[in-house]
């Protein structure tokens, strides 16, 4: 007679050690950096920080006006005025906290608009890669037509048509650049489709969305790391450029571009009207760009084996 013993499934993970393998993950990969992108991290941490702290940490209301404080420049110049460190603008606003509550709204509003973007154009692409047929031509004639039309025109014209209602610019932005991602994953999943473990996992009977999900996805994080990272940056440029405009969010609203766009008119006798805002702009994309070349390098498996 054979007697059998059931076995207690596992235990599931504590929390304990699921945050001792992701901080055991975090210092691989703060080990794997050089100077250059330590510092780049630290600097985007510090950025984020003051996005998400800024309500907390902004000195004065960013859309309170004293007309009598106008044009004061940064502490430290003549005619300074106490309490506002980077001077106010010509409505005697607190630039500090107006580019706290700009950073926190322009990179929510990008980060959201990359993310629309990828899912769209992510998905278009694997469905046109693994259907093939009329299907790959209609996604793929899609994408020919937003290459085709300059985009900055096309945003021009709905902002200017629906307004600077929040969702719709944020919808406006979702949609700039997801022909990228629908290129570079329909390539690389006809490339994949012919690779042997895909035969392999056809031969077993695998569907195809397991194949998919299990076989294709994991292979396309490299490249759409590098192109979410590189549209991140384009929709910061996207929307300050709306906002220079005046086709982004409604005054008073602060965002970086809308600021620096409101104090052109300042440049020359005011300039820290336009600089800390274009700082900041030039801050952001330059921390997203170094992430995104490290996070490409790291995901890459074909670089690692070099």
């Amino acid at each position: 007679m054979v007697h059998t013993t059931l076995s207690a499934p596992p235990a599931a993970p504590s929390l304990l050690h699921r945050a001792t393998r992701l901080g055991a993950g975090l210092a691989d990969v703060w080990a794997d950096m050089n100077w250059i992108v330590r510092f780049t991290a630290v600097l985007g941490l510090v950025l984020v920080v003051l996005a998400l702290a800024a309500p907390l940490i902004a000195p004065f209301d960013p859309n309170a006006q004293s007309l009598l404080s106008r044009l004061k420049p940064p502490m430290g110049l003549a005619g300074a005025k106490d309490g506002y460190l980077l001077g106010t603008d010509e409505l005697g606003r607190d630039i500090l906290s107006r580019c706290l509550h700009g950073l926190r709204l322009t990179l929510g509003v990008a980060l959201l608009g990359a993310v629309i973007g990828l899912l769209l154009g992510g998905s278009l692409g694997l469905f046109a890669g693994i259907a093939g047929g009329r299907v790959d031509d209609l996604i793929m004639s899609l994408v020919d037509i937003q290459i085709a039309v300059p985009f900055t025109l096309v945003a021009l014209l709905t902002v200017a048509l629906l307004g600077g209602d929040l969702t719709v610019l944020i919808a406006v932005l979702g949609i700039a650049y997801w022909e990228q991602y629908a290129r570079i994953t329909r390539g690389e999943v006809l490339r994949l489709r012919e690779m042997p473990f895909i035969e392999a996992a056809r031969a077993a009977g695998a569907s195809g969305w397991r194949i998919a999900v299990k076989h294709i996805l994991p292979n396309l994080v490299s490249p759409l790391v590098v192109v979410f990272t590189v549209n991140i940056s384009n929709i910061v440029l996207l929307e300050s450029t709306l906002s220079f405009l005046g086709l982004g969010l409604r005054p008073p609203t602060a965002t970086l571009g809308a600021m620096v766009g409101m104090g052109r008119d300042y440049l020359p006798s005011a300039p820290w009207i336009v600089a800390a805002p274009a700082l900041l702009i030039l801050l952001v994309t330059f921390v997203i760009q170094m992430l995104g070349d490290f996070l490409r390098d790291r995901t890459d498996v074909r670089l690692r084996e070099r």
